[in-house]
This record gives structure tokens, sequence and C-alpha cells, in this order.
């Protein structure tokens, strides 16, 4: 299953439920699968998804800017160099001995 942090994931009593409801029995004791899983969770996403692009269409017809709030709620990852920056700097703090060399080193490639 892919674990995208930006995933709006139900939990596994909600997947449960729906899964009950569909299939007209109790789903409690059930044990989901991945896909099961994954399924919900793009679900999930996608009606996330749909809801921000007609308040940011809504919010446009009165004047306003969406882009605004799109960047705010749909954020684009870090990339593995700011990524591997932030636990440099962290590991820096927390004394870690060979955390300055590897600053340098990744502030010094370029970026992605």
């Amino acid at each position: 299953m892919t674990n995208q942090k930006h995933f709006i994931t139900p939990p596994d009593d909600l997947i449960k439920q729906w899964l009950g409801e569909f299939f007209g029995r109790s789903m409690v004791d059930a044990e989901l699968s991945d896909s099961e899983r994954y399924i919900a969770a793009k679900s999930s996403q996608f009606g996330a998804d749909y809801e921000l692009e007609a308040c940011i269409h809504m919010l446009s017809k009165l004047g306003g800017n969406g882009e605004m709030i799109r960047r705010m709620r749909r954020p684009k990852p870090l990339s593995l160099k700011k990524e591997a920056l932030q636990a440099a700097r962290i590991e820096l703090i927390e004394g870690g001995k060979n955390a300055e060399l590897i600053l340098r080193a990744l502030e010094a490639l370029p970026d992605d």
C-alpha cells in the first residue's frame, strides 16, 4: 500500500462499518486487507479534493483567491534534500558528531 502522508485515511472501524453496510453483515472482527485500506483512503482523498476544488471555485466567483487555500490545504511534500537537511539539523542540535559534515554536504547539493 502507498503510504503518503497527505492521505485522508478513514479509521479501520469506519472502513469495517462501510464494508458491513455493503455486505449486509457485521465486519467488526474482520481483518482489513491493504487493498481495502488503500481504496478507502483514495476514495476519501478524492472526496476531500473534490470538495476543496468546489470551495476554491465558489471563492473565486466571490472575488477571492482560492490558490492560497490550495497551497495551505495541499502542500507539496518536501524534497529528499529538504527532508535530509531537516534531519541533519535535528541531529546537529542533538549533538551528532557527523551532523555538521552531513549538513554541509547536503547544502552543497543542487535543489530538486
